[in-house]
């Protein structure tokens, strides 16, 4: 068995009179896990790092770019019993202005929604948690999280 990280996680939110709206994707239905709701996800192609995964996914999967970008101290991983590995999955959360959404092939609907319904939405127990993590960090002043920024501005200009 062999541990990998080729994965990223991105929960992309805005915010509406002061409370966090989280983006949700629906998975189309010729898609692996059919019809689930998810945040932006995506592999890591040879060359790229974990950001320009990030930057890149939520471009191809929603159309937008975010404003501000962070790691989020979190890391979600799951077992894959086809090829016998454990893949270890960076989480970042991702402020974005609000602007139309332009949904790839592999999402059918979107929807922004709150916390509390974020949570009812998200299948794997691991994504419900990231969004509580985020959520907690940007709405309580005296969190103890350090979420680190990420420098996106020259990322950003070479995606285009």
């Amino acid at each position: 068995m062999k541990i990998i990280s080729n994965m990223i996680e991105a929960h992309i939110f805005r915010t509406a009179k002061d409370e966090l709206e989280f983006l949700l994707l629906k998975r189309s239905a010729n898609q692996i896990y059919p019809c689930i709701w998810q945040m932006v996800s995506g592999k890591i192609k040879n060359g790229e790092n974990a950001i320009e995964t990030v930057l890149r996914e939520i471009k191809e999967e929603t159309g937008l770019l975010p404003k501000q970008l962070w790691a989020a101290p979190k890391i979600n991983s799951f077992y894959d019993s086809n090829d016998d590995n454990i893949t270890i999955i960076p989480v970042f959360a991702a402020l974005v202005d609000d602007k139309p959404v332009q949904l790839s092939s592999e999402h059918s609907e979107f929807k922004w929604v709150k916390l509390k319904k974020t949570q009812k939405l998200l299948a794997w127990p691991g994504q419900r948690e990231s969004v509580r993590i985020i959520a907690e960090y940007f709405q309580n002043e005296k969190s103890f999280l350090k979420f680190v920024e990420v420098d996106i501005k020259n990322l950003s200009r070479s995606l285009g």
